[in-house]
């Protein structure tokens, strides 16, 4: 006891994170225990554990649910944070016994043995923006729930909509005619007003999201990309955060997981389907670009190359193609702030 209080050298410490309450586990980099403690959630309370871990302990804690305050906290208290991947420490899961304990002297062994799958620390400008495009994706979808709903409600009575899109001028006009009674009518008119409020919500979070980006160069550069609009954009400036923690666009396009699996052993090898193991936010707004594209486009000519060379049944693997063309110029003009192919093919 007196050797571990008497340690004075670099200190690594695992944080296991809970909603309420954490562990901490200190040891020594060379794997000696030094103290074990279990906290209420406070950033006063993590910076007092921190204070006694000597001076700048690297310190590693899980992405998991709530990590912001904590990540924050531990830098103010002049920690080297190091965050570790979720799908990395899966492993926890098939221990025979698992303990917080555990869990948190893992972390640290990983750390110190430098072993740790991490992910990267995004800074709070970054996670600011990322909240907005999430939280108005959230909403879209509930908006997208409620008008399923409607014409859900309409096929139970044997109504057909006449008109191509319900929620339209016409299809306005149209339902406010209806004869619905009961339980039906009241429903519906629920979900109208839902979807009404839910387009004002949605609105507000867009102009806010524009005003938090107005004046940042990625967010204008994206924009000349084809198919690319101010929500994409903003999409893709908030998930992919710094461009230049990727060395190349490929290893972007992989982080994102538009890029199929690969499994090898000795002689065989096997790649599959896309690993979708990236932001489903990003992937969702580079196809939707893709589709979006004219003819005389790079990302457009490759999905309509494919689609002719595989025929229609590979529509769907000539859009992932197309995506990941897309997602490359997006690399490029995050870093160099311009696109230069589509330069020259404009002066062609």
């Amino acid at each position: 006891m007196d050797r571990k209080q008497a340690y004075g050298g670099p200190q690594v410490v695992g944080m296991d994170l809970h909603a309420r309450r954490s562990v901490l586990l200190r040891m020594t980099p060379e794997g000696q225990r030094l103290g074990r403690v279990r906290i209420d959630n406070s950033p006063a309370a993590l910076k007092a554990e921190m204070a006694k871990a000597g001076p700048h302990p690297k310190v590693v804690l899980e992405a998991t649910y709530g990590w912001y305050w904590a990540a924050d906290a531990l830098a103010e208290a002049g920690a080297e944070v190091h965050l570790a991947h979720p799908l990395g420490v899966k492993m926890f899961t098939y221990r025979r016994v698992k303990t917080d304990d555990k869990d948190a002297a893992d972390l640290a062994d990983l750390l110190r043995m430098g072993r740790l799958p991490e992910a990267w620390i995004a800074p709070p400008r970054v996670r600011e923006i990322r909240e907005l495009v999430r939280y108005r994706q959230k909403l879209v979808n509930a908006r997208t729930s409620a008008k399923t709903q409607v014409h859900a409600v309409l096929a139970k009575v044997c109504l057909h909509v006449p008109v191509t899109d319900l929620f339209g001028r016409a299809g306005g006009d149209w339902l406010a005619g209806l004869s619905l009674h009961g339980p039906y009518r009241a429903r519906v008119a629920s979900l109208m007003r839902l979807i009404t409020f839910l387009n004002g919500e949605i609105s507000d979070i867009e102009k806010l999201t524009a005003q938090s980006l107005t004046g940042d160069p990625g967010y204008r550069a994206v924009q000349t990309i084809p198919g690319v609009g101010p929500i994409f954009a903003a999409v893709m400036v908030a998930e992919i955060g710094d461009v230049t923690r990727f060395a190349s666009p490929g290893q972007l396009c992989s982080w994102a997981g538009l890029t199929p699996r690969h499994r090898a052993s000795d002689t065989k090898i096997h790649r599959g389907p896309i690993t979708k193991q990236g932001s489903p936010l990003l992937r969702w707004a580079c196809v939707e670009a893709v589709q979006r594209c004219s003819a005389d486009t790079p990302m457009r000519r490759l999905k309509d190359r494919i689609t002719q060379r595989r025929g229609s049944g590979a529509r769907n693997t000539a859009k992932t193609a197309a995506a990941r063309k897309l997602l490359t110029l997006v690399f490029y003009a995050l870093r160099d702030g311009e696109v230069r192919c589509l330069a020259k093919t404009a002066t062609a």
